[in-house]
C-alpha cells in the first residue's frame, strides 16, 4: 500500500509538472510598441518605452515570471507600472513578480490586497499614465462583471485592452457567473464610448471597436429573447430548444456556451426582477 501511495503521489507531481510545462505562451506585437501576451486562454498587453515598461494583468505567478524574462530579452528597461484590469484571480494572480520595480495601479474598488499585492495607486473614474512618449488612459467601466473593472487605451497606437465584459466574436463565459448582466451591458457601452481603433480582449482573438458593439448587441438580443419566452410561460428547457441563436453559430465557444448563456440569462432575469 505504501508503494502504491508513493507511486500515485509521484505520478500526480509529474503530471502537474507536465501540465505547467505545457502552458501555451506567446508574445505578438499589436502595433508600435504595444505587445500581446498569451498564457493559455488568457491574454494581457504590455508597452515598451525608452523609460520603462508598462505591464497589465499578471495572470498567475508562472505566467508573470515567464513574461518578465521575455521582456528582459526585448529591453533592458525595468517594469515601471503594473496595471490591473480588475481583481479576479484568473487575471490578477502573481503580481508580486513585478513589485520589485513596479508601481501598482488598480481601481479604488479593488481589494486592499490582490493576491498579496497592495496597489500603490488607486483611482475613481479615470487615470492617466505617461511614460516614454506613451500615454495609457485608464477608465472605470462601472459595476457589472465585478465592481472594479477598468479598460485601458494606449496612445499613440490607439490600442484598447478590455477584459471579460467584452470579447470579439465570442459568446460570454458560461452562464454569466456572479455577474450583473444589465451592468455588463453598461460596461460594454462604456468601452464603446472610448476612442480607440484596435481591441485586445482578455480572452480570444483581437478585433476593432465595432466588435464591442456586436458583443453588446448579442447580450441585448439574448436578454430580449429569453425575457419574452419566460413572460410567455415557457420553461428554460423550452428556450434551450427554441433559441438556436443560429446567427452566432460562427462565434467562438458557441457550442460550449450557448446553453449556459441562456440558462444564466434566465436566472439573472428571475433574480433581478426583470420579468
Amino acid at each position: 500500500m505504501f508503494r502504491l501511495f508513493t507511486t500515485l503521489i509521484v505520478s500526480a507531481l509529474l503530471a502537474t509538472g507536465a501540465f505547467a510545462q505545457d502552458a501555451k505562451r506567446s508574445i505578438a506585437k499589436i502595433a508600435g510598441d504595444v505587445y500581446r501576451f498569451q498564457n493559455n486562454f488568457h491574454f494581457n498587453i504590455f508597452v515598451v518605452t525608452p523609460d520603462g515598461v508598462v505591464v497589465t494583468d499578471p495572470i498567475n505567478k508562472e505566467a508573470a515570471e515567464w513574461l518578465k524574462a521575455e521582456i528582459g530579452k526585448i529591453t533592458d528597461q525595468p517594469i515601471k507600472y503594473l496595471i490591473y484590469s480588475h481583481s479576479h484571480g484568473d487575471h490578477a494572480s502573481g503580481g508580486a513578480v513585478y513589485t520589485d520595480t513596479a508601481e501598482v495601479i488598480a481601481h479604488k474598488n479593488a481589494p486592499e490586497a490582490i493576491d498579496g499585492v497592495a496597489p500603490t495607486t488607486r483611482f475613481d473614474d479615470a487615470h492617466t499614465v505617461k511614460l516614454g512618449g506613451k500615454t495609457i488612459e485608464l477608465s472605470f467601466l462601472g459595476k457589472g462583471h465585478g465592481n472594479d473593472l477598468i479598460a485601458m487605451v494606449v496612445r499613440p497606437e490607439n490600442v484598447a485592452f478590455a477584459v471579460d465584459a467584452v470579447s470579439v466574436n465570442r459568446l460570454p463565459f458560461r452562464d454569466f457567473p456572479r455577474a450583473d448582466i444589465g451592468g455588463i451591458i453598461n460596461q460594454i457601452k462604456a468601452v464603446e464610448g472610448l476612442d480607440f481603433d484596435i481591441l485586445s480582449p482578455g480572452h480570444g482573438k483581437m478585433g476593432v471597436k465595432s466588435d464591442a458593439t456586436a458583443h453588446r448587441e448579442y447580450v441585448e438580443k439574448l436578454m430580449a429573447s429569453v425575457k419574452a419566452g419566460l413572460k410567455a410561460g415557457k420553461s428554460v428547457d423550452d428556450l434551450l430548444t427554441e433559441l438556436t441563436l443560429d446567427e452566432y453559430a460562427g462565434w467562438g465557444s458557441f457550442k460550449a456556451f450557448r446553453e449556459p448563456n441562456i440558462r444564466g440569462m434566465a436566472r439573472w432575469l428571475k433574480e433581478s426582477g426583470g420579468i
